[in-house]
């Protein structure tokens, strides 16, 4: 995990480059979901917000187990799955090709050797960004990378300040802390759910997740000192006041989404290692979730 994590400046410049890659995902104006699994879902979101945001049209993001996309009309249907043996992204693809559907697939995939090639009509493959550890960092943030820079975002900053993120000395408060809200807003919801699912699955840590506007909505009944919120992308105003009566640390760095995650990457990792846990191979959890048939 410590290996992969520190190679994101690397993939993300890489993914960044990959011209003819991202003009093979949809073209502004097209209705198009995304959907993917856990990590992969969470980048969906993401990518989804940004789409919009940017004015390329409608951009819905689904769990793939979960996505009505037979009859919604969509142009395109882009599945993000660092396997690519995911059996909801696979039972999905194989539903919309049975149906006759006339959306057009494009997969997004870390190993190109993988049933996921053979059931989208585009397949982007990024074996560079692949990885040996269980608990995802750079695969997921690579294709992020890769989506941003097809709509047309510079991401050399995020690029400097993931590698900055990479080499500065975390805070022991923050390791050692009780409890974790991560916020997000726009197209960080998706990294703050996702840094929340890192420290679950390498820490086995107690952690939520919430658009940072709902948090007043009764989450932060759970703000306490010992505890942490943090938020990812520009906080809402007046947040920190609220959060500062209650003791807990607000942690607010104003840089890119993708470089505070890796941060709270590096944070699960750290409180892994103190606990004595193995991130690359924690408990209940395989590299991908292969249902029986």
């Amino acid at each position: 995990m410590e290996a992969e994590l520190r190679s994101q400046p690397e993939t993300w410049a890489t993914a960044a480059g990959l011209r003819e890659e991202q003009s093979l995902l949809p073209a502004s104006g097209e209705r198009i979901a995304v959907v993917g699994c856990g990590t992969s879902w969470f980048m969906a979101q993401a990518y989804a917000a940004l789409r919009e945001r940017a004015g390329h049209g409608v951009t819905d993001a689904f769990a793939a187990s979960e996505a009505p996309v037979l009859d919604r009309g969509y142009d395109a249907i882009v599945a993000i799955t660092r396997s690519g043996t995911t059996t909801e992204v696979l039972e999905l693809l194989d539903a919309l090709r049975s149906s006759g559907s006339s959306a057009r697939t494009v997969g997004i995939v870390g190993d190109p050797e993988t049933p996921l090639v053979d059931l989208v009509d585009t397949a982007i493959r990024l074996p560079f960004a692949d990885e040996q550890s269980v608990v995802q960092t750079r695969f997921a943030t690579t294709a992020l990378a890769l989506v941003r820079a097809s709509l047309g975002e510079d991401l050399s900053p995020a690029i400097d300040q993931a590698a900055a993120a990479i080499e500065e000395e975390l805070d022991d408060e923050l390791i050692a802390a009780e409890q974790y809200s991560f916020l997000g807003a726009g197209w960080t919801i998706g990294l703050a759910h996702e840094a929340a699912l890192k420290m679950r699955e390498a820490s086995q840590s107690w952690t939520e997740s919430y658009p940072a506007k709902e948090y007043r909505h009764g989450p932060i009944a759970i703000a306490a000192p010992g505890r942490v919120t943090w938020m990812l992308g520009e906080a809402p105003t007046g947040l920190a006041d609220d959060l500062r009566v209650t003791g807990a640390r607000f942690e607010d760095r104003p840089i890119d989404g993708m470089a505070d995650l890796v941060r709270a990457q590096r944070v699960a990792l750290a409180r892994a290692r103190r606990a004595g846990l193995d991130p690359d191979s924690p408990r209940n959890l395989t590299r991908s979730v292969i249902l029986p048939s």
